[in-house]
């Protein structure tokens, strides 16, 4: 015994460094394992195997599907997205933009199928044709409204837009990961630190008696590995609440339910179901088509009840073929404006779907195990990775301190 006391005290700065270089071992290497999650954003080195790309961005459309499952299985469906959308409030936010352009879609029109007929009718008759066209736009929208809320499954797809949006922003992806589960990479950090310290004190005590080389990278193996994977066991469990005696012991990312459900609605609402996004999937979505049409017969069928009493004779004035030309001349070029357009309901919208209270107040009320599929699936898919990572560090920060310090 007194040679193990004499040997402590005669080597004291390298026994104490064992804990502090256990600790920074942890430390780093989970560090290292959260920025692996995240960087780089595309793969950087000879693919497909010497070089890395981020967990998550290599696998962003996975992570965007899961994600969206959460939304429209746990949280709002897009049927439930539309109805909060009411035709009249709709029409009347696009008043102000819809009068300016059916006057330039008249005019356009007109001048380009029969600038000598246009140019000659009295300024009043003009006007009296916008004034009339003007009162009925919005029975004209109401009518687009209630046909796309009956029919949005044919003409509108939720998971398409949130998967489009998220997998080629693999930025956003990683913004929304990031900030929900912020905490929980801080904790993943100091964990690795604070165990490190615990196994390289259980290191120095073994050492002292049993002064084995392949002890050395035996342990930085081991707190490489273990490190990371306690933390991320303490991350998710217990999912239940646990009372042992008077300490509550639950899941650090389950206990922050409400914090996270908070966080969550506000990225969502903010970046992914806004209301740009969703009129960009409603004119660019895989039922962009079916939309377009519905819309055209629409228009059509409204310059038709707008001429319904004067039909035959522009018609006749006209001709048939060139009458419905213009018909079909007006069409394209509302649609050529809707984009534009629709961008003036986006206040509306914002405030009548109310999404950041709707997905916060939903996620709140998860059970743990489904509010576990918000964050568990960015470290699930490649864990072993990570954790694999931080064990060959480990070992190589073993391998250095029995060849440079303990040699």
């Amino acid at each position: 015994m007194e040679a193990v006391v004499n040997d402590f005290v005669s080597n004291l700065w390298l026994y104490l460094s064992m804990p502090v270089i256990s600790g920074v071992v942890g430390y780093v290497t989970n560090v290292i394992a959260i920025k692996m999650m995240f960087q780089p954003l595309e793969f950087v080195g000879k693919p497909p195997f010497l070089g890395w790309q981020g967990i998550i961005p290599r696998r962003a459309a996975k992570m965007a599907a899961i994600s969206v499952e959460t939304i429209t299985t746990h949280l709002i469906t897009q049927e439930e997205i539309f109805s909060r959308l009411d035709a009249d409030k709709v029409a009347n936010a696009l008043e102000p933009a819809l009068n300016g352009m059916i006057e330039e879609i008249v005019d356009q029109v007109m001048l380009e199928y029969e600038p000598k007929l246009w140019e000659s009718l009295p300024e009043m008759v003009k006007r009296q044709i916008y004034k009339r066209v003007k009162r009925d736009a919005p029975k004209l929208i109401n009518d687009i409204m209630n046909q796309l809320k009956i029919n949005i499954s044919q003409m509108y797809d939720l998971e398409d837009m949130v998967v489009t949006n998220l997998s080629r922003d693999k930025a956003l992806l990683n913004k929304i990961f990031q900030e929900v589960g912020a905490a929980e990479f801080r904790f993943i950090g100091r964990s690795g630190l604070y165990f490190g310290l615990l196994f390289g004190l259980l290191q120095m005590g073994v050492w002292l008696f049993f002064q084995q080389g392949w002890l050395l990278p035996a342990f930085g193996l081991l707190v490489g590995y273990a490190t990371n994977a306690i933390a991320l066991q303490m991350i998710f469990n217990p999912k239940e609440l646990m009372r042992i005696g008077p300490f509550n012991i639950q899941g650090l990312f389950m206990k922050r339910q409400n914090e996270v459900a908070s966080d969550y609605g506000r990225l969502v609402s903010s970046y992914v179901l806004t209301p740009s996004n969703i009129i960009e999937g409603i004119l660019k979505g895989p039922y962009a088509d079916k939309v377009f049409d519905m819309i055209g017969r629409h228009v059509q069928r409204a310059v038709d009840e707008q001429t319904n009493l004067a039909k035959p004779f522009v018609t006749f004035a006209v001709g048939t073929q060139t009458y419905r030309d213009m018909k079909s001349s007006a069409v394209k070029r509302l649609i050529q404006r809707l984009p534009a357009t629709l961008k003036h309901i986006e206040d509306y919208a914002d405030e009548a779907l109310d999404l950041e209270h709707t997905l916060s107040t939903r996620l709140q009320s998860l059970k743990p195990s489904e509010f576990e599929g918000m964050l568990r699936p960015a470290f699930e898919q490649d864990e072993w990775i990570l954790i694999a990572v931080g064990a060959v560090l480990g070992l190589c920060v073993g391998v250095f301190q029995l060849t440079f310090m303990f040699g």
